[in-house]
């Protein structure tokens, strides 16, 4: 698979309308499929959408050759796509007699090389590459080339140990799409572009993109969803972390990067070839340098819990100077559950059961040396302020989400700035409105006449709950972007017979909680 040469992007324009007339988009793969059956290209069960695909028609055809990679007879393909480009340029490929999909035997219910519907002698092709329909955030027609069997499920469990292999969609390239900050900015850099997703996005509101990759072979992929994607091309660099780069900055800098803990690096798209979560902090504390005032740096990444060692605090080390960050842990695995996910998707469970139990042990003295009970998983954006104060903060939240997150991250920021600009005093002089998805529960004994506690909650974002007193209820409550907090503080206080002063004392760390979690907003933004 990575010694095989790749198609040419230079007429791809004939193919993207061929795929488009027939429907072989996200919307039309749905249509197709059905929901259940598309779920289960996720998990890598494909089963369900060749039962659906059994028919005539252009949409089935080209399923059947991109998405699952079986062959076609050559008049189904011709009724398809404009079969001698495609042929030519190297997007599919004749199938010798005897074979069927790549990696299969002949296709099912033939003989040699002819499918069924096949004229006597016709043939088949079959796809060189995989091509998986994306939906852009604004409705576009996307199409993310990788790998042959590496789009479906994605980094779920490829099986895959080839040092040049090329993933396509998986759910971390996914993650990251959705919580990266939209708004229009002059450069844009994919760092580790892999089939070129992110930088696929970038394109839509950067007006230069440079995507870079230790593997070649991933720049050539690239260019191949931009120009299947009829997006502008990109400048494409090869070298690891920012060496490519020089002392370019930029104002967004993104990047899935080979974050796995492991001994040694066996794949290149995935392993990072440091030792420990080395290459994770080494490209975090490299951002900042990189990064124009104002900018920001969004990545995925593991990182260790090491015995004896906060993870918080050895997460805000990694934080380079003239940088906020919000660095969130969405999920913590032991050792013994990491090894096992990583190891089964290297397909290393089917190989001989006595190299496996050695390889898993390799994986266990690794993480005993370096004194490492458990891995996170999470996200970290960096924005450069310079500010003399710089916000940090790190936190876990495993719960549930509403992606995309880039309006929510942008937001959190212009928090921190308000935050960082306002003392208590002035805090008290500001107005302030409850944000418009926000709900409050009551949480008590059936005819109770006073609950025992107030939830505000979030239904949008990062869909946060926080538990607030009489107190804090009443303020948000009342907060409409009318009367400063301290008058209405001092209205509570009143109704309440508390001591005005003593509650205008107390009450600012609850308010700056409030609007840093993003429950309150200041009505003058």
């Amino acid at each position: 698979m990575s010694t095989t040469s790749l198609p040419s992007p230079d007429r791809a324009a004939p193919l993207r309308a061929a795929l488009l007339a027939a429907g072989f988009t996200a919307d039309g793969l749905l249509d197709l499929l059905g929901a259940p059956a598309y779920a289960a290209l996720a998990r890598a069960e494909t089963v369900p959408a060749v039962r659906a695909t059994r028919g005539d028609g252009p949409l089935a055809t080209l399923t059947r050759l991109f998405l699952l990679q079986h062959a076609v007879p050559v008049s189904a393909a011709a009724a398809a796509l404009p079969l001698e480009d495609a042929l030519a340029d190297g997007w599919l490929e004749r199938v010798p007699a005897g074979a069927g999909a790549v990696g299969d035997g002949p296709v099912e219910g033939t003989a040699g090389g002819d499918a069924p519907g096949d004229a006597p002698g016709e043939g088949s092709v079959r796809a060189r590459v995989d091509v998986r329909p994306y939906g852009g955030p604004d409705g576009e027609d996307w199409f993310i080339v990788s790998d042959l069997g590496c789009a479906v499920g994605g980094a779920g469990g490829i099986g895959s140990r080839e040092e040049g292999v090329v993933l396509g969609v998986g759910g971390a390239s996914t993650t990251l799409a959705g919580i990266t900050v939209r708004t229009p900015v002059g450069s844009a850099l994919d760092l580790g572009t892999g089939s070129g997703i992110q930088a696929l996005h970038a394109s839509q509101h950067a007006t230069r993109v440079t995507a870079t990759d230790v593997n070649p072979r991933a720049l050539d992929f690239t260019r191949l969803t931009l120009a299947l994607s009829a997006a502008p091309a990109a400048e494409l660099l090869v070298g690891s972390l920012f060496e490519p780069v020089g002392d370019t900055t930029y104002d967004l800098i993104v990047s899935n990067p080979p974050f796995v803990i492991s001994p040694g690096a066996r794949l290149t798209y995935r392993d990072g070839g440091m030792g420990g979560d080395d290459l994770c902090r080494t490209l975090v504390q490299q951002a900042g340098a990189h990064l124009n005032p104002g900018g920001y740096a969004q990545f995925l990444a593991n990182w260790q819990h090491v015995e004896g060692e906060d993870w918080h605090d050895r997460l805000r080390s990694w934080v380079p100077r003239g940088c906020d960050a919000w660095i969130v842990q969405r999920e913590v695995q032991d050792v013994t559950q990491y090894a096992e996910l990583w190891l089964r998707d290297a397909g290393d469970h089917r190989d001989d059961p006595t190299a496996y139990e050695r390889r898993y042990a390799q994986w266990l003295e690794e993480f005993e040396a370096r004194k490492t009970k458990a891995v996170g998983f999470g996200w970290i954006t960096l924005r450069r302020t310079d500010a003399e104060r710089p916000s940090i903060v790190v936190e876990e939240w495993p719960h549930p989400v509403e992606q995309p997150l880039g309006d929510t991250v942008r937001a959190h920021f212009a928090r921190q700035d308000y935050l960082r600009e306002h003392d208590d005093a002035a805090l008290l002089e500001g107005r302030f409105r409850i944000v418009e998805e926000v709900v409050q529960e009551q949480v008590g004994l059936p005819g109770a006449e006073d609950p025992e506690h107030v939830v505000l909650r979030q239904n949008r974002g990062m869909r946060r709950a926080t538990k607030v007193d009489t107190v804090g209820a009443g303020f948000a409550g009342v907060c409409d972007g009318s009367l400063t907090a301290g008058r209405i503080l001092d209205a509570i206080a009143q109704l309440m017979q508390q001591d005005p002063v003593v509650l205008r004392d107390r009450t600012p760390d609850a308010i700056r909680l409030l609007v840093e979690q993003g429950f309150l907003e200041p009505a003058d933004r």
